[in-house]
């Protein structure tokens, strides 16, 4: 029998001491952190899943040089996607990886200490820098994993922010307000003119009062991007009425040369909404 194999079957007589070990590392008070959990099930969970992934780093050993980039790999990508990992704060599952690292390294010296005088200096630093190489790779999964979720994460909270920043408010009868609140760049104004056009289309509103009261600043851009949706609720049938221009806003559409020509202004929201009654 080959050392490789010897190494193998020394791991697999005590798989679960080595995740014990590697639990009792655990050191974790951050309830952000799935670490922390005082929850039996799911200690015995991680614990199972540490075990796992020991099952798997035994492999390693036995397998030729294409496991590592195949099937641990792509067995690494898989379990990267578990979303209660996921979901704690990155530094937190790289720190139990080191821990597991540590595990790892520790009992290999075991194993060399035993067979004293059968493991070469060459074996054993192959050993080594196999089980840091294993390490790397399972961290850039999980890091690359993590970084796609967030993505998504944030993508999809942009969006929701996005649409509960342009709500086309329903009055009554067929009136409706848009409250603008908070900076408006291009790509927002683009959003907000395509939410805009959609929900007076679904909501049937004839008449929409878009007040700027909580809008500080405004620039060519954005003020050409909100023409353009008067001009495209125009076109859908949709009479617009700005409402709450403030001073500063003002100022700048005049040294802007910003032309309001043709478009329905009032002072405040509540003078808007009363002109409105009267539609």
């Amino acid at each position: 029998m080959n050392l490789n194999q010897e190494l193998y079957d020394f791991f697999m007589k005590q798989t679960w001491q080595l995740s014990e070990d590697w639990y009792s590392l655990v050191n974790d008070q951050d309830p952000s952190s799935v670490y922390s959990t005082k929850n039996p099930e799911i200690i015995a969970e991680l614990k199972r899943q540490n075990q796992d992934y020991f099952l798997h780093f035994y492999k390693a050993f036995i397998e030729d040089d294409t496991y590592i980039q195949g099937e641990f790999k792509r067995w690494s990508v898989e379990i990267a996607k578990d979303s209660k990992h996921l979901d704690t704060p990155m530094h937190y599952v790289v720190r139990e990886f080191m821990n597991s690292q540590k595990v790892a390294l520790k009992y290999i010296g075991k194993f060399i200490t035993e067979n004293e005088g059968r493991v070469s200096l060459e074996q054993a630093g192959a050993w080594y820098e196999k089980t840091i190489e294993i390490f790397n790779l399972s961290i850039s999964s999980f890091v690359e994993a993590y970084h796609t979720n967030t993505m998504i994460r944030l993508r999809s909270q942009n969006e929701l922010i996005n649409e509960l920043s342009s709500p086309v408010i329903k009055l009554q009868g067929d009136s409706a307000l848009l409250p603008l609140i908070g900076d408006i760049d291009t790509a927002r104004a683009k959003i907000i003119l395509e939410n805009t056009l959609a929900q007076c289309a679904e909501q049937g509103v004839s008449t929409l009062c878009i007040d700027l009261s909580g809008v500080a600043i405004i620039d060519t851009m954005v003020a050409n991007e909100l023409f353009g949706l008067i001009k495209a609720l125009r076109l859908i049938g949709v009479k617009s009425t700005l409402s709450g221009i403030r001073p500063e806003i003002a100022q700048t559409a005049v040294q802007l040369g910003l032309n309001f020509y043709g478009v329905a202004i009032l002072p405040s929201l509540s003078q808007a909404l009363d002109t409105i009654k009267t539609y």
